[in-house]
Formats: structure tokens, sequence, C-alpha cells
């Protein structure tokens, strides 16, 4: 049975935390390109300061594509864009005019608490209910086996 392009898409989507890192890279374009900016005559960044709107929105690009190739790392990433979001407010024309800071938060929350489905049915609460099997050798078994005195060759 063949299956469709778009049901490939949505299952490999629900696998990451897609649309957190989505946000957290459209912040960082949009970062981008409103340092870039100028405001009639007057440039908004220059100098050191400058090199600053251009390094804050590639890593927060960056942190959004990670995110969303490995879900592992979610929590890394996700806190990575919160303190990147936050310092664009200083570095990059007050967070890309705070669209760009507010995308970046929003979507480092969503990536971080982004949680994946549970490998196993059921529920959280049914796999922590479950009876534990008994392990195959009890500990009495095992003191017993060290009490046996040891016989000389």
């Amino acid at each position: 049975m063949k299956t469709s392009t778009w049901a490939t898409f949505t299952g490999w989507c629900r696998q990451r935390p897609f649309v957190g890192g989505i946000l957290v890279v459209l912040a960082g374009v949009e970062m981008f390109f409103s340092g870039q900016l100028d405001v009639g005559s007057i440039h908004v960044q220059v100098g050191v300061e400058g090199m600053q709107a251009m390094i804050i929105p590639v890593i927060v690009v960056l942190v959004g594509i990670l995110a969303i190739g490995m879900p592992v790392h979610r929590i890394f990433y996700g806190v990575i864009a919160l303190v990147f979001s936050i310092y664009s407010l200083v570095g990059v024309n007050l967070g890309g005019f705070f669209v760009g800071m507010v995308l970046s938060a929003v979507g480092g929350i969503l990536v971080v608490a982004w949680m994946p489905k549970p490998t196993r049915a059921g529920t959280a609460v049914e796999l922590f209910a479950s009876p534990v099997d008994e392990p195959a050798i009890q500990l009495g078994e095992l003191v017993e086996e060290r009490s046996r005195p040891r016989r000389a060759l």
C-alpha cells in the first residue's frame, strides 16, 4: 500500500518540534532583515555593533534548523533560542522591532515544551501503572551462593 507524500511529511513533522523550529527560523530571518534597514537617512546599525545584527540572526536560524533536525537536543536548542531572543533586544534593533524577539521566544518555548510520543502503546499513566516483571534470580539465591564454602583444588 502506497502512502502519499503529504502523509509521509506530516508523520515526519510529528516526530520533531517542527512548528517551534519554523517560528525560530522565521524570527532569525526577520531579525536579519530588520538589522539591514535604513530609516530615511538614518542607518540603524553601524560598526562593531552592526556585526551583532548579522551574527545573532544567523545563530537563531541555525538553532531553529538544528531543533528540527535533531529533536533529541530540543531543550538545549530551545534554551539557546530563548537566550538569543532576549539578547536581540540589545543587539538587533530592539529584537527586530519586537517581532523577531516575540517569534523567537514563542518558538523557543514550543521547542522546549515539545515531547515525543511514547514508543509503547498506551498513555503515560498506563505505562507507569503497569506491573513490573519479577527478576529471574531472587536476592536470597545470590546470598546462598556467596555463603557456600569454596573447595580447594
